[in-house]
């Protein structure tokens, strides 16, 4: 089965009701009490934390997509249930993270997020939606369709007389072993570009550091591939994938790559990494730079 644009344009319509209604959720539960549990078997503290919002917001995204589940035609992928392998026996499926940045949720600070997609098996993100339920906006992405941010088409930040260079990270960014050397590699980088200084953030879910690669560019968010688990997993770059393909600026690996969003072996993205950039002109040059880091 290949979905028509105009299939896929209503899949992306249902999506943004149902990211929505999320949205909605968890704001009412903003400075309330909550409840935090940890997930067994999961690598970063990041990944290991849940809360009964993530559930709920799950049952309400899927209270909405439910009904285009079929069998060997859409599947489904969730971060808050176990992966049934439907990903890997249907044409489509449907991506889910239904609150990511539960830290900063739980903090009570900027960062967290709702984010659904619709990944081909192929690995290729053929839809993606994203809302910040804190300020409201909201990003939409289709296929050959393009990008909008608040129902607008999406427009590159002018990037005259910038003066900064936006590094946007993880916070397990500076507990790397060589974070130091990277940190310093970054300043070499920017000042060849022209920037004066770096301004970094690490605070966000990684839905949210990628959306503000887009608003606050000249701006990078980049993981490095490492051993083990975390790192992120498909949930957490499905849906900005998609955002960045249609901005004309594809997501790769720091090693170059395409961004294959469907590995049969696992749902974490710790063996490859990832690398967003705001122009095609620095993502060159970040992975030249993270080609000294790779392991």
């Amino acid at each position: 089965m290949t979905l028509t644009d105009h299939e896929l344009e209503d899949f992306a319509d249902r999506a943004l009701r149902a990211a929505r209604r999320a949205s909605t959720h968890i704001q009412t539960w903003v400075g309330e009490h909550r409840e935090v549990n940890t997930k067994q078997g999961s690598g970063s503290l990041a990944s290991q934390v849940v809360t009964e919002v993530d559930i709920a917001c799950q049952e309400l995204i899927l209270s909405e997509l439910e009904s285009t589940l079929t069998p060997n035609q859409i599947g489904l992928l969730t971060e808050e249930s176990e992966d049934d392998s439907s990903r890997l026996r249907s044409d489509y499926f449907w991506c889910i993270d239904p609150l990511d940045g539960t830290l900063p949720f739980i903090e009570g600070i900027p960062g967290y997020s709702v984010s659904v997609a619709l990944v081909s098996r192929e690995g290729n993100s053929v839809l993606g939606v994203v809302i910040d339920p804190r300020t409201g906006e909201e990003f939409k992405a289709v296929r050959g369709q393009g990008l909008q941010i608040n129902g607008n088409p999406f427009v590159t930040p002018s990037a005259h007389g910038t003066n900064s260079l936006h590094w946007m990270m993880n916070r397990s960014m500076k507990t790397h072993p060589r974070y130091t050397e990277i940190d310093s590699a970054m300043q070499t980088l920017a000042k060849r570009l022209g920037f004066q200084r770096i301004e970094e953030s690490s605070t966000s879910g990684g839905v949210l550091h990628a959306c503000r690669v887009l608003r606050e560019g000249p701006a990078v968010y980049f993981t490095l591939p490492k051993t083990g688990t975390g790192g992120g997993s498909i949930w957490d770059y499905a849906a900005t994938a998609c955002f960045f393909e249609e901005a004309g600026i594809p997501v790769t690996t720091p090693r170059g790559d395409r961004l294959h969003l469907n590995h049969s072996e696992t749902t974490f993205m710790s063996h490859c990494g990832v690398l967003y950039a705001s122009s095609m002109e620095l993502r060159k040059a970040v992975e030249e730079l993270c080609a000294g880091f790779l392991p």
